[in-house]
């Protein structure tokens, strides 16, 4: 199951992404987190004192790897973000996509994955979703199943709608601050994700007493889900010094236990991640992608392919 976390640059959701992915280790479930942010701090709140390599690096071998012998795909260079799989292809299983050689592996047994920082050689003149393509397309070859966790730190704001990688998970969490400028960003997202079908949940974050819940409820109503009350541990993890789960607060404890809980009751909808896919195909090759390789891309999609299938 795919699980992403958004909400407004500063919120917390990365410290919410490494906190669920660190919980659902805890309880046995074999766990991929992917950083997609264009700030790279989750290896940072994960343990880790290196970053992995970039996806964003090794995008045309990634790109060689799932096009397989799918013959509407004839190089590398034919294929965009957004390149559906097709009979062919080569389909990733979560093992595959736990496995993978530019992964990383936590001291609690996470593999992590990150798109990669913008390089000297990007600054001003490169787009960040070149490199987030890298997750949209792995996400896109990806058959996995209840019981397999891919956790993903999303770009800051409503920036995540720039792709069609917002319609890649089976739930969102948007992460929230009682304030205002926290709650636009759910206003926003929202409005943009009820035309897809996006699943939504808000998680608060940094919740000081009962007025800041009631303050969330009244912005966002039934979407919200749980919240973590302001933490010492979290405080003292994300400054670097030691941190376990056993040292957050129960409430914040019974809190993550209930993100997963909501998560593991998600209906994985493979129709819609197909024909969400495929629509978000057409639109990237008729808006730039067909001027951009000199192809028709439209011809890539394979009326015949059967989503979540091996």
């Amino acid at each position: 199951m795919r699980v992403a976390f958004v909400g407004k640059g500063g919120s917390g959701k990365t410290t919410m992404s490494a906190l669920f992915a660190r919980y659902v280790a805890s309880q046995g479930g074999p766990v991929v987190a992917m950083d997609a942010d264009i700030n790279q701090h989750l290896a940072l709140v994960l343990g880790l004192d290196r970053q992995p390599e970039p996806l964003g690096a090794h995008l045309t071998e990634i790109k060689d790897h799932l096009r397989g012998d799918n013959p509407r795909i004839p190089s590398a260079e034919a294929m965009v973000k957004t390149t559906p799989p097709g009979r062919g292809s080569r389909l990733l299983g979560f093992d595959d996509l736990a496995g993978g050689e530019y992964a990383l592996t936590t001291s609690e047994g996470i593999r992590l994955m990150a798109t990669g920082p913008f390089s000297e050689d990007d600054l001003g003149v490169a787009c960040y979703h070149s490199k987030v393509g890298a997750v949209e397309l792995l996400l896109n070859h990806l058959v996995d199943g209840q019981g397999e966790y891919v956790v993903v730190d999303m770009t800051a704001g409503a920036d995540s709608f720039a792709s069609g990688l917002f319609t890649r998970f089976d739930l969102t969490f948007l992460v929230a601050e009682p304030t205002r400028q926290g709650v636009g960003v759910y206003h926003q997202y929202r409005e943009h994700a009820s035309r897809y079908d996006v699943a939504l949940a808000v998680v608060g974050n940094k919740v000081h007493g009962p007025s800041d819940v009631d303050f969330l409820r009244d912005q966002v109503g039934d979407d919200l889900l749980t919240w973590m009350e302001h933490s010492a541990a979290v405080r003292a993890m994300e400054q670097g010094r030691p941190f376990t789960l056993d040292d957050l607060e129960p409430a914040n404890a019974d809190a993550l236990a209930l993100l997963r809980k909501r998560l593991d009751e998600q209906e994985k909808d493979w129709e819609r991640f197909g024909r969400q896919a495929e629509e978000f195909h057409l639109r990237n090759a008729r808006a730039w992608a067909n001027a951009r390789t000199g192809l028709d891309l439209e011809a890539q999609i394979d009326p015949e392919f059967v989503y979540g299938r091996r």
